[in-house]
């Protein structure tokens, strides 16, 4: 399921409603994704699959509301990362004074609202490390120069995204 057009009608048949990929995706992979989360996060397999389901509603959203506008080549590994995020913050926000684990959700909620591009360019650069070079030859950039302006312009958004939350413009 790798070639980009089947990918690209997964996309367009997810965008009308037709959530056949994602059931036939949850049927093959939960016992794998059961044994990852019990290996990685140590959880049971009940909650592993309520897991999973979660994270696959998230997939369908942020591809039904135009946040990931093209399928990852490997879509298993992009849900295993939204549940090893989602897993990681929920620890994280366990153990923080409640107005900075407020903050710090209200933030990942803003960044889940960037494209995929930003949110690709921000987690290579600070979470990853990735210096600018190593970020324009991930994302296909020409130079480091690009990949700086891009990262510029993907803080503006977040910054803006926070603002406007913060004023009660965004719906």
């Amino acid at each position: 399921m790798n070639s980009p057009q089947q990918l690209a009608e997964v996309l367009t048949s997810l965008r009308i409603g037709n959530q056949s990929y994602l059931i036939a995706f949850y049927e093959q992979n939960r016992d794998l994704f059961a044994r990852w989360a019990r290996r990685q996060h140590q959880l049971e397999p009940a909650a592993a699959h309520a897991l999973l389901r979660t994270v696959l509603v998230d997939f369908y959203d942020q591809v039904a509301d135009g946040r990931l506008t093209k399928l990852p080549p490997d879509v298993r590994a992009y849900v295993y990362g939204l549940a090893d995020e989602q897993l990681r913050s929920a620890t994280t926000t366990e153990i923080l004074p409640e107005d900075e684990a407020g903050r710090r959700q209200q933030l990942l909620r803003l960044f889940r609202q960037l494209g995929l591009d930003c949110q690709k360019i921000l987690m290579y650069f600070y979470f990853r490390g990735y210096n600018f070079e190593k970020v324009a030859g991930k994302m296909g950039f020409a130079n480091a120069n690009v990949a700086r302006l891009q990262k510029a312009t993907c803080l503006r958004k977040l910054y803006e995204l926070r603002t406007r939350t913060a004023t009660g413009n965004l719906a």
